[in-house]
């Protein structure tokens, strides 16, 4: 019980009576100059309400490093001072409430919040802090990480600061609380299995009108299952399960902060809590693989939040990571083609643009097909949904675009040999392949013209009015378009991470065969027009 009493002993005496008079203060505040946003953000704005690691492998450290590594902006309001390390807890200094409150006004007073995440909180005061600042605010992503219980098992807060934790659950979208947390949160005995800890994270769902993330990290067995429960989807949906190899590693050291904040960003980027938690666990998973390339500590040392930055020849480098390096000659074999230099010049002879659009255009009707194929494979409604909007986007916009071009000039007819053999190669995945498989076969397609159209927009050619080719490149060197691609790697390194070692090997397989057709594609104008 070492570190409750130090959690105890150290905390400041503040009234609830003190608490209310800052929130009286806070009503009082001016407007924030910006309203928070409820649609999609690139790069989100996320603010951690947690304690401190000197170590910087858990609390608002390691959160911090979690937000940036998905691409968001990081933001910290400290609840309490932890002298700590790798081994261990040595005392914890509870600043006064009304100053968290204090910060907390601070941030919003001045910064549109698109996620929170909430750690430790430490005793009362800190709580209904939090709450009064939650009800004010109501940011539109909040999720708790109920500080509550030890790896040890010890209990980190008093019977009456978990009552009113529990007060804070009605304000919060997602709860991600490790089994002994889930126990406490409930007031039953903790899980002793996976199904037991799934019922368990029902009731908590039922009662409290909020999603739950199950972690099994606790659990003995091979695999490491994790499970997004909402009771409001009624049966045989209302549970999501997740699962990877459990990684054999002694640096656990942060997980849960870490998992909880990456969780609030991506969730800001996706408003997709299915396609979130696919994103965040294949990312944690290669985080634990790769915790021992950072040597610190002696004892339970922090996961590796940038793996996926940093190459390594190791089995948990990030999968579409793995692809691009691997497929690096194909592009720049595609970027040293006469047809693209040509393009990028506007110098390019309009039968050879006319051939490529011609038969770009008899592609194109049968890529949405083979999208509409992976919308119906898609185990996620934002992934049907992303897919579909794909072959929509195929059949209305590039294909006028092409239709525009191509009206009254005269142009081979018929399907090209490539074009055939690249279409025959993507239906018949459509047809006999994973969805893993299918979604690697069609990435390329995305991620490629995405490269191709960025390399040419970066050059002197593109910003001259009078290019031939002006709205080719605009279409593909769009933002829009390139946070579709952004996307369809998303979903295909979550794909990866629910296949076999061998559904992953066909991926990569699919991958490079559409990549080399990619290729082909840019020649055939020279060799068939």
């Amino acid at each position: 019980m070492a570190r409750t009493e130090a959690i105890e002993g150290a905390t400041a005496e503040v009234t609830e009576a003190t608490v209310l008079d800052t929130a009286q203060q806070a009503r009082q505040a001016p407007e924030p100059e910006y309203a928070p946003s409820a649609l999609p953000r690139p790069v989100p704005r996320v603010l951690s309400i947690a304690g401190t690691d000197p170590t910087g492998g858990a609390g608002i450290q390691a959160d911090l490093k979690s937000i940036a590594a998905h691409g968001g902006y990081g933001m910290a309001a400290v609840t309490a001072l932890v002298a700590q390390n790798t081994c261990g807890v040595r005392s914890v200094h509870t600043p006064p409430a009304d100053f968290l409150a204090e910060q907390l006004r601070a941030v919003s007073d001045d910064v549109a919040i698109d996620a929170v995440k909430i750690g430790m909180l430490g005793d009362t005061p800190a709580i209904l802090a939090v709450k009064t600042w939650l009800e004010q605010t109501r940011p539109p992503i909040v999720v708790l990480d109920p500080v509550m219980v030890a790896t040890s098992n010890d209990r980190l807060l008093r019977p009456e600061a978990e009552d009113a934790l529990r007060g804070l659950l009605p304000l919060v979208d997602l709860v991600t609380p490790n089994l002994p947390e889930l126990a406490a949160l409930l007031e039953v005995p903790v899980a002793g299995s996976w199904a037991q800890a799934l019922e368990q994270g029902r009731e908590l769902s039922r009662r409290h009108g909020l999603k739950v993330l199950v972690k099994g990290g606790h659990l003995q067995g091979a695999d490491s299952p994790d499970a997004l429960v909402d009771a409001a989807a009624g049966p045989g949906q209302d549970v999501v399960e997740l699962s990877a190899p459990r990684v054999d590693t002694v640096n656990t050291h942060g997980t849960g902060c870490s998992l909880s904040a990456a969780v609030a960003t991506v969730q800001a980027r996706t408003l997709d809590w299915t396609l979130t938690l696919r994103q965040v666990k294949h990312w944690l998973t290669g985080a634990l693989e790769r915790s021992g390339e950072l040597e610190v500590g002696r004892g339970h040392g922090p996961i590796h939040h940038f793996h996926h930055l940093q190459p390594a020849d190791h089995p948990a480098q990030g999968f579409s990571q793995e692809l691009w390096r691997q497929t690096a000659g194909v592009r720049e074999d595609i970027l040293a083609l006469p047809f693209i230099r040509e393009l990028a010049a506007g110098t390019l002879a309009e039968e050879h643009f006319g051939y490529y659009l011609a038969q770009d255009a008899r592609y194109l009707n049968s890529y949405s097909r083979v999208l509409a194929r992976a919308s119906a494979l898609a185990p996620t409604e934002a992934e049907q949904l992303f897919w579909a909007k794909g072959a929509h986007q195929c059949l209305e916009v590039e294909a006028e675009l092409h239709r525009s071009w191509l009206a009254g000039r005269e142009v081979p007819g018929g399907q090209g040999p490539v074009t055939k053999q690249y279409v025959d190669h993507l239906l018949a995945i459509a047809g006999n392949g994973s969805y893993g498989e299918l979604v690697a076969a069609v990435v390329p397609c995305y991620w490629l013209y995405a490269h191709v159209g960025e390399q040419l927009q970066a050059g002197p050619a593109a910003a001259d009015q009078d290019h031939p080719y002006a709205a080719w490149l605009q279409t593909y060197a769009d933002e829009s378009f390139a946070e579709a691609t952004r996307q369809a790697v998303a979903i295909m390194d979550a794909a990866a991470a629910a296949e076999t070692a061998a559904g992953r090997q066909r991926m990569r397989t699919a991958f490079e065969q559409s990549c080399r057709y990619e290729l082909d594609f840019f020649d055939a104008p020279r060799v068939y027009a």
